[in-house]
């Protein structure tokens, strides 16, 4: 194995020499040039003027200080700032020649192998080669052409300087974000110290940002730059320059947060967006990061100060108004227009410079829970599987089972402590009832959510739903509001999603376009990923003041003078307050708070702390035309105009729930309707109660000859979640015999009790009970069962009519029909007059026809009887004689009508019992008339 090893090694390394002679050969006039350049370091190139603007031309900052790239010898660098260096970028720095042999060979076999360089890291020799006799595109190669000459000039400074020149040089060149080059800028910039009073947790901390200044970037994403200072310590203690205890004590030290930092320099204009800026610089395709500080680049922005210099007043004064009274200290704004993406104006915090409120921090930036501003999204998402504005949730006490083996363990409450019984999904949205969001949520599913947020362009929540339960929908996880903001900007653009920007365009002091907005497929390219009929819905609910005043209030700060759309997030530790609100031009994301965390004053709500910054901005906005000009589009209604219904979308009338109370009779109708609005053609209008099966109306018997009349339905759907129901009222007795029918054993653990039921429901109306059936107007119970009793028992606590979910048992409809006409249930005796019929016309002597069938011993006789309609109980007279023996189907008796006065008669069949009692006479009614004239023969 040894030697078959060492035979591999071998051929590798002949290989790699003769691949790199080649290249070597093909370079020899490059690196002579590139020589001389090392011997005297002319490629290490001066600073030039930077400078940022907003859209308008308005300089926003210049970056030019050599300051912050000021050099110190090696004797004033920290040997922990060294050590960690070293441990982290080139851990045989020292003992190598300038390269690492073993990983050129691995790019050389790449090169070979597959045409490409994957691997191969470099020493901080070639880093430094790289950084300062490279130009840009030669520095981004991926190429094993680059990976040779880089290693060749490496060796050839290895023989030209010592080691510590080339870590000394290291150390004052590379360049560790935010503008700072070299480590006595990069102390002076995070830590406000020159370097040689860095610890040695503060040495860690800025070599871990070398490999990727932007995404360990602390200012914005501190907790990934302390994870990366503990992988650097971990490094040192592997390379024996640190004991684990002292790599433990060094991490517990500052920095522990953010607010351990310096803050940035605040010399500019809209601070935290230029800070931003600067950071985002890096990250753009084919700018070299390197021109950023010193490269004379002029950078356009998205930004107006206009809109800037508006937010930041509205946000001091309201801010400075409420500070002491609501325990509010710190506030932050944002401003989208919703079909560009482009960033019109970002307020990070009320005051960049208060270290007191850590003003640096930008918090538009910062990740917070954002309460019920999340509610939104759960509510489109349930739109796309198939709801309706229309659909009902009842807001009453619910538990949930969150699947954790504890049960119904998660009881949500709502904001105003009280439960608001059945509501459609409009007014649940408008009034930010929390109930119904998590029923809604349970419905459509978490996993869904977290994806539906990632197409609106929120990351921060991730996509494991593992981390969250059902309170994610009351803000249980974390967004930043500029996601936050930019997803509801989907909404105010008919489901069309462009994700949000700062950089238009960057040239160089040539006037070079460098980068361009235009041309970059991951910004200002919109993309349409919400259907435009769901994105008006959930824009017309909360632009709807008439639905979110029963919480609201008619007159809250959600109401402007123009239509506008808006929702409030407040934390249920009033931690955090948001508003977000939007028209078709403009989306404007608010949070108000602490930046430490620390509790505002109980009760303060986003619509008391974030709401008013919101309206006043947005009122300003809109009050100035010049302003308001800028907002226009192509394809944009005017400024000012409301949220234009798309194409597919159709209005209908619903009842208003809060109109029905118990029993609410069919024939009543519904008090008061509105319009609610439903996709064309979606008959899929939200769940239905499936309790009972719809049954087939019974006809009512008519006469021969006549088409039945069938009685009503037994149960019919008038509108989405609403049943006009046949049911039977029951008494306390029936009641309790009801309940005992329920069965209850297959419902979980912890499932609630049903109470008794005022109702049943008749699933076949038969004519001798239709007197007794009431035809009343229910609302539609949860599919689910345990919800479905939670909800009827508080309906039925509070008189509102809800689907009984039970039908009469077959004893009840028949204690309540009586025993059919014609049969003596306590003897078994049936007895009818088929012929004649009721309501008909007769004359002369008449048969009657039917049947007496009876028990001797019982019964002595039969016997027919005739009277008057308008006659009394004494005016009953027999017809011919009494019969004691039993007749089926033929003839009782005859009836000579002829005798008789016309009129109208009730003529009933009578059997006597032994006793002299009779069970209740078979009766019909029958009209005596003049016999026609016989006709004689003519002539």
């Amino acid at each position: 194995m040894i030697t078959i090893s060492l035979m591999a090694l071998a051929a590798l390394t002949g290989a790699v020499l003769v691949t790199g002679l080649v290249i070597y050969n093909s370079l020899a006039g490059e690196l002579a040039e590139d020589m001389e350049a090392l011997q005297s370091l002319e490629g290490v190139e001066d600073f030039e003027t930077t400078r940022i603007y907003d859209r308008n031309g308005v300089l926003l900052y210049e970056v030019f200080e050599e300051g912050r790239r000021t050099e110190v010898p090696l004797e004033r660098i920290p040997f922990a700032m060294r050590w960690a260096i070293i441990a982290t970028e080139d851990d045989t720095f020292y003992q190598n020649p300038g390269f690492d042999p073993p990983s050129i060979a691995r790019a050389a076999l790449e090169w070979l192998r597959e045409g490409e360089v994957v691997s191969g890291g470099s020493t901080i020799t070639q880093q430094l080669v790289r950084n300062i006799v490279f130009d840009y595109e030669e520095r981004n190669e991926i190429t094993l052409r680059r990976k040779l000459k880089e290693a060749a000039l490496a060796w050839v400074m290895t023989r030209q300087y010592t080691k510590d020149q080339i870590l000394e040089l290291y150390l004052n060149e590379v360049y560790f974000g935010n503008l700072a080059y070299g480590i006595e800028g990069a102390a002076n910039v995070y830590f406000d110290k020159p370097a040689a009073e860095l610890t040695i947790g503060e040495a860690a901390f800025l070599a871990g940002l070398v490999q990727a200044p932007a995404a360990y970037d602390p200012y914005t994403n501190f907790e990934a730059a302390k994870a990366r200072q503990r992988q650097v310590l971990d490094l040192m203690v592997l390379h024996g320059y640190l004991t684990p205890v002292e790599a433990d004590a060094a991490f517990s030290e500052p920095p522990l947060s953010s607010a351990d930092l310096a803050s940035p320099d605040v010399s500019l204009l809209a601070p935290h967006f230029t800070v931003e800026v600067r950071r985002q610089l890096s990250e753009l395709p084919g700018l070299d990061p390197a021109l950023i500080g010193r490269g004379g680049l002029e950078i356009y922005t998205t930004l107006d100060m206009g809109f800037q210099n508006l937010a930041e007043q509205i946000v001091v004064e309201r801010v400075n108004e409420v500070r002491d009274e609501f325990n509010l200290s710190n506030a932050a704004l944002v401003v989208i227009h919703p079909a560009t993406g482009e960033v019109l104006a970002m307020v990070g915090s009320v005051d960049y410079n208060d270290e007191t409120i850590d003003g640096n921090v930008n918090i538009i930036l910062s990740p917070q829970q954002p309460g019920s501003a999340m509610k939104p999204l759960t509510y489109a998402l349930a739109f796309e599987q198939g709801w309706s504005a229309a659909d009902i949730l009842w807001d009453v006490p619910m538990a949930y089972d969150t699947g954790i083996g504890a049960g119904y363990d998660y009881e949500p409450v709502n904001y105003d402590g009280r439960f608001h019984g059945p509501v459609r999904l409009r007014d649940a949205l408008a009034n930010s009832y929390n109930i119904p969001a998590v029923t809604l949520l349970r419905e459509v599913g978490v996993a869904n959510l977290l994806e539906f947020a990632r197409r609106l362009g929120i990351e921060s929540l991730g996509t494991d739903p593992a981390r969250y339960g059902l309170s994610l929908t009351l803000g249980g996880g974390e967004v930043t509001p500029l996601e936050l903001t930019a997803a509801f900007a989907t909404f105010a653009s008919g489901g069309r999603h462009v994700q949000p920007y700062l950089i238009s365009r960057v040239t160089d002091n040539e006037g070079t376009v460098l980068y361009d907005v235009a041309n970059d497929p991951e910004r200002g390219v919109g993309e349409q990923i919400l259907d435009p009929r769901i994105a008006f819905m959930i824009s017309d609910i909360l632009s709807d003041n008439d639905a979110r005043t029963p919480a609201m209030g008619a007159d809250s700060p959600l109401r402007l003078e123009f239509p506008a759309a808006a929702k409030t997030g407040t934390t249920n530790d009033f931690r955090d307050n948001w508003t977000i609100g939007y028209t078709p031009h403009l989306v404007v994301g608010v949070w108000a708070g602490n930046t430490d965390n620390s509790p505002m004053a109980e009760g303060t709500s986003g619509l008391t702390g974030a709401a008013p910054i919101w309206h006043d901005y947005m009122t300003a906005v809109y009050g100035d035309a010049e302003l308001a000009a800028l907002l226009e589009r192509p394809g944009l209604p005017p400024p000012g105009s409301g949220f234009t219904p798309p194409g597919g979308l159709e209005q209908r009338p619903v009842c208003v729930l809060s109109t029905l109370r118990d029993p609410q009779p069919a024939e009543q109708g519904c008090e008061r309707t509105r319009l609610e609005w439903f996709r064309v053609g979606d008959e899929s209008l939200g769940p239905k109660p499936t309790d009972v099966p719809t049954p087939t109306p019974s006809p009512i018997p008519t006469p021969e000859g006549a088409e039945d009349v069938p009685l009503p339905p037994s149960r019919l759907e008038i509108e989405p979640g609403l049943w006009v129901l046949s049911v039977l009222p029951l008494d306390e007795e029936q009641r309790q015999t009801v309940l005992a029918s329920l069965v209850t054993d297959d419902l979980p653990p912890g499932a609630p009790s049903p109470a008794p039921p005022p109702y049943c429901e008749v699933s076949e109306i038969r004519p001798e009970i239709a007197e007794a059936v009431s035809l009343q107007i229910f609302i539609a119970a949860p599919e689910d069962p345990v919800d479905a009793i939670r909800a009827r028992n508080w309906a039925y606590r509070n008189g509102v009519p809800i689907v009984p979910g039970v039908t009469c048992p077959p004893e009840l409809i028949e204690s309540v029909a009586g025993p059919p006409e014609g049969f003596d249930p306590e003897t078994g005796a049936t007895y009818e007059i088929v012929s004649p019929r009721s309501e008909e016309e007769v004359y002369g002597v008449i048969p009657i026809i039917g049947t007496a069938v009876f028990d001797p011993v019982r019964f002595q006789y039969y016997k027919l009887e005739i009277m008057r309609v308008d006659g009394s109980p004494n005016d009953w007279v027999t017809i011919g004689e009494t019969h004691s023996e039993s007749v089926e189907n033929g003839l009782l008796e005859y009836l000579h009508a002829d005798a008789l006065p016309p009129g109208t008669y009730l003529l009933r069949l009578v059997l006597v019992r032994q006793d002299g009692n009779f069970p209740t006479p078979y009766t019909v009614q029958i009209t005596i008339v003049p016999a026609p004239p016989t006709p004689t023969p003519e002539g």
